[in-house]
């Protein structure tokens, strides 16, 4: 078989096409299956309060992934400037991983402790207040809007289907810790976490 013959059937380029992908993948992806690094969790790692559930699905609401990376790429000027790159087993229990390589902003993987509660409300209610340059936008309905965490049990349930180690006790405690708290409260809950645990063991 020539290729001239695989170049004037489609058909047959479409199914060698198919083969060639499904060999490259395979030999990518089922080896890091078996990986414990992939899928064990980093020491000390605990899941998401509640608060911080429901602020990271805010995050995600909103877009902020679109534009802030989750995610410290091996390489000395990114390590320079955000800390320790990302590994897997910090994030293995969050359902979707947030990694992403766009940045419009910067990006958020250690930015837990690095500002004040006070400078993240500013920043999300008026950026330009705290960042001039910045072209992100303002977010005042997230201090307005109010949780009512009716079904943020429901989410905790749901993580601990796929291996988030939930207890009963959080699950039953998740609306009281939700309800009556604003938007921007959980989502500025969630960004004070972010890379806390890295940074402590570096």
């Amino acid at each position: 078989m020539n290729h001239q013959f695989i170049e004037k059937n489609l058909g047959v380029m479409i199914i060698l096409i198919v083969i060639a992908v499904s060999f490259g993948g395979a030999i990518e992806i089922i080896p890091l299956m078996f990986q414990k690094v992939i899928s064990e969790p980093i020491k000390g790692l605990k899941p998401l309060t509640a608060l911080q559930l429901e602020g990271r699905d805010i995050y995600i609401r909103e877009g902020c992934n679109v534009c802030h990376s989750q995610m410290i790429r091996p390489l000395r000027a990114e390590v320079e400037r955000y800390g320790h790159y990302s590994v897997a087993g910090e994030l293995v229990y969050n359902h979707p991983f947030l990694w992403g390589s766009k940045r419009t902003g910067p990006d958020l993987a250690r930015v837990g402790g690095l500002y004040s509660d006070d400078w993240h409300r500013a920043h999300l209610y008026n950026p330009r207040a705290v960042v001039p340059e910045s072209n992100m936008p303002a977010y005042p309905w997230l201090f307005e809007d109010i949780l009512d965490g009716e079904i943020t049990a429901d989410k905790l349930a749901a993580l601990r289907v796929v291996g988030v180690p939930y207890t009963d006790e959080d699950i039953a405690g998740a609306k009281a810790m939700v309800a009556g708290r604003t938007e921007a409260e959980a989502l500025i809950d969630y960004l004070q976490q972010l890379g806390l645990l890295i940074k402590a063991r570096r």
